[in-house]
């Protein structure tokens, strides 16, 4: 048996040259931009992704991931070309850190399997099918398909399920993959992710002093949704709402929260309260202190360090506003308790594959328990 774990995201530009061609990709997809495809999709996604492309470039330039050189996949042209960007999505790094900590978690509790992780963008390098030339090239016989969304959506997970098997239609034709394969819906209410999330939320919370964090209101802010989604029957926003409400049932409520959305796209209607406009609404009534969560971000990017870590602030600053304290919190990226969360789900699927007797979870345990005493914990 040999195992390879796929780790679906977004992924993002890794250089200003593609910031455009990402952008196409994202607004051609029909799970997101519902125009029906065919020449209008296109034509609305060659003309936005032109108007949008320099704006968004500077963004990324704010938070570039990559200063010191490429810490993203294989199959970066940066990493190729030995090139050093200044555009660059930091969720390309960050996800490949996810994948190298994973595969090495699988080394820990299943010494006697082979375990490959391999990442897969929706929207840029690497996409399903190199993806699954290295699968062909490894061997792997068993798949896991792992989204690194913990709430479904047809936009998120659906539409990269859908990526996956039109691609895998392509390849093999004949439906003769050479591997058996499995998927995770989702795993919003996972012990070991519930339990990164409060970990971060306790780290942020150590920076403050014991009066500020008292006053500290929780903003959990997701990536919104259009409202002709939730209507027909998406569960994303549920289950959002069902993962926030989990996480401060273990923090026994201590602390104001509140759920906001951000990232709208596109002329529909979606999900409320706008993030920007709720934090707006709180400083009009004199709160002054806040924590930004963001629930539905598993690995740092755009929406996290520059929509809430840079522009949310600036903009509320040229309206006059003032904060005492606000403070994004870390997103999980590579915290041993999400990739233990990952690899709980994975082995769920694989639980009549691989034998119970031969996981090892106690060694990894080990492993988290010795990173967790080196942070400074508090209790809100």
């Amino acid at each position: 048996m040999r195992i390879g774990i796929v780790l679906m995201n977004l992924g993002g530009p890794t250089h200003e040259d593609n910031v455009r061609i990402f952008l196409k990709n994202l607004f051609s997809d029909e799970d997101i931009i519902k125009l029906g495809g065919g020449i209008t999709q296109k034509a609305f996604a060659n003309i936005i992704s032109k108007f949008r492309a320099p704006n968004v470039a500077k963004d990324y330039k704010e938070i570039n991931g990559c200063p010191k050189g490429c810490t993203g996949s294989k199959h970066c042209f940066n990493r190729q070309n030995k090139v050093v960007s200044d555009c660059c999505s930091p969720i390309n790094g960050l996800t490949e850190a996810q994948r190298r900590g994973l595969e090495r978690y699988f080394k820990n509790i299943l010494p006697d399997h082979e375990v490959k992780v391999y990442t897969c963008m929706r929207y840029w390098l690497p996409f399903a099918d190199q993806v699954m030339d290295d699968m062909v090239e490894d061997g792997i016989t068993h798949t896991v398909l792992m989204p690194l969304y913990p709430q479904f959506s047809w936009t998120t997970t659906g539409s990269s399920f859908r990526d996956w098997e039109n691609v895998l239609q392509e390849k093999f034709p004949e439906g003769n993959k050479p591997w058996k394969e499995f998927h995770v819906k989702n795993y919003y209410l996972n012990e070991s992710y519930l339990s990164a999330i409060n970990n971060r939320i306790d780290e942020a919370l150590a920076d403050m002093d014991e009066d500020t964090q008292k006053k500290t209101h929780f903003i959990f802010s997701a990536h919104g949704t259009p409202l002709l989604e939730v209507r027909s029957g998406d569960p994303y926003t549920v289950e959002i709402k069902e993962t926030m409400e989990a996480v401060m049932a273990r923090r026994e409520h201590k602390n104001p929260y509140w759920l906001s959305f951000q990232s709208r796209v596109g002329p529909q209607k979606w999900t409320q309260p706008n993030t920007e406009e709720l934090v707006e609404r709180h400083l009009e009534y004199g709160i002054k202190n806040f924590l930004m969560v963001p629930i539905a971000f598993v690995t740092d990017h755009i929406e996290t360090l520059y929509e809430l870590g840079v522009e949310l602030v600036e903009d509320m600053e040229e309206e006059g506003y003032e904060f005492e304290n606000y403070k994004v919190m870390d997103g999980l990226n590579d915290h041993p308790g999400y990739l233990r969360a990952l690899a709980e789900e994975a082995l769920n699927c694989l639980r009549h594959e691989v034998p119970s007797d031969s996981i090892h979870w106690d060694s990894a345990d080990t492993n988290i328990e010795n990173k967790k005493s080196t942070r400074k914990a508090v209790t809100a």
